[in-house]
């Protein structure tokens, strides 16, 4: 079982591609390609594409907090095997801290924070925070010097990390009706660092801003979208405005059903959305609804054909979605979620063998 890539990576086509331009082939992205992957791919153990060590990808912890991003001449490698365009760096949950039972400062994991007073227990996000981020960011963009792969930062869950980590999902959503200036109060501490983050690395000169904050689920948004909009909308355009404002592309990244976000998002200028949850998303209607407005990324199924299916299943299902999805160009080729572990990796060889195979404009 072996990758067969054609013609060496290039973030001129999946930025051209983001822009709805010709290119060669359609490009390939996961926001995350695990261990058991990469390690297959590298023939040695280097983590996974978002963490050298800890698993990033499920949320900060104080021990996870200063973990090193993978080594990006490792992630160049992964790049060269599979064809991806870019490397990325992860910046994705903000570190909100409040003082333990021993007196230091820990990361909010555990969902207590459920009034105004509560808020006050909270330690924003330092400039350290944003430096550590940016610092490992300057890593990644020395190391592609030389070569055509590009760079992005996976940043912006303000709704996400208090929904998640701060506040849980049940409570948070009830306060959105109940207590509207905590749960703002709340999203701002966290803004504020994302705006940091992505106001540096714009200033660096990223190939594009990956903004990822999960809002929905198979049926719809969690809340209502006229709320919704009023309460998400302004602070995501302060985190995307850094990109906007220098002409660099915004990726937008959310699971569940956004059909009533869409024209919202579009309107805001983001460039592609992923990774069109399957279970939520028929990649035909989108494509006919949206194909000609907006890159869409990803929706290869990581349950079947990818976790439960054969190499013969992926095949036809990466051809079924080449055949409706690569007419008109806009769309970066890509699993529904990430390159899990579950995932066998002769249909993950199988999967990227048939995008070079007929991928190809």
């Amino acid at each position: 079982m072996t990758f067969k890539t054609y013609g060496e990576p290039n973030i001129e086509r999946l930025l051209a591609t983001f822009r709805g331009e010709k290119t060669d082939r359609v490009p390939i992205f996961e926001t995350l390609i695990e261990d058991k992957h990469v390690t297959y791919m590298l023939g040695r153990k280097v983590g996974n594409t978002l963490g050298a060590t800890g698993d990033v990808a499920k949320g900060t912890t104080d021990e996870t907090a200063q973990a090193r991003p993978m080594d990006p001449k490792d992630y160049i490698e992964v790049c060269n095997t599979i064809g991806q365009d870019v490397i990325l760096m992860e910046a994705l949950w903000a570190p909100l801290r409040k003082i333990g039972e021993d007196g230091k400062p820990h990361i909010i994991t555990d969902r207590s924070i459920k009034s105004k007073k509560d808020i006050k227990k909270i330690i924003p996000p330092t400039q350290k925070d944003v430096e550590l981020k940016i610092n490992f960011l300057k890593e990644y963009l020395n190391a592609v010097k030389g070569t055509k792969i590009g760079v992005s930062i996976l940043t912006g869950c303000f709704f996400q990390v208090n929904y998640e980590f701060v506040v849980g999902l049940t409570d948070f959503m009830v306060k959105t009706y109940e207590d509207r200036d905590f749960v703002e109060e709340l999203m701002d501490i966290a803004v504020d660092y994302y705006v940091k983050v992505a106001k540096a690395a714009c200033d660096l000169g990223i190939s594009f801003l990956f903004v990822a904050d999960d809002v929905a689920f198979k049926t719809g948004l969690f809340i209502p979208p006229k709320l919704f909009k009023e309460l998400w909308r302004p602070r995501m355009e302060k985190i995307i405005a850094p990109a906007l404002d220098k002409g660099i592309p915004v990726m937008y990244h959310s699971d569940g059903k956004l059909d009533d976000i869409m024209d919202m998002l579009i309107d805001m200028g983001i460039s592609c959305v992923n990774p069109m949850d399957p279970y939520a998303i028929d990649y035909r209607d989108y494509k006919k609804r949206y194909g000609d407005k907006i890159c869409l990324s990803g929706n290869i199924d990581i349950e079947f054909p990818l976790s439960k299916g054969t190499p013969e299943d992926v095949e036809k299902d990466v051809i079924e979605h080449l055949k409706v999805m690569m007419p008109g160009g806009r769309y970066v080729f890509g699993s529904s979620h990430s390159i899990v572990n579950y995932i066998p990796i002769e249909n993950y060889v199988a999967m990227v063998n048939a995008l070079h195979k007929y991928g190809r404009y």
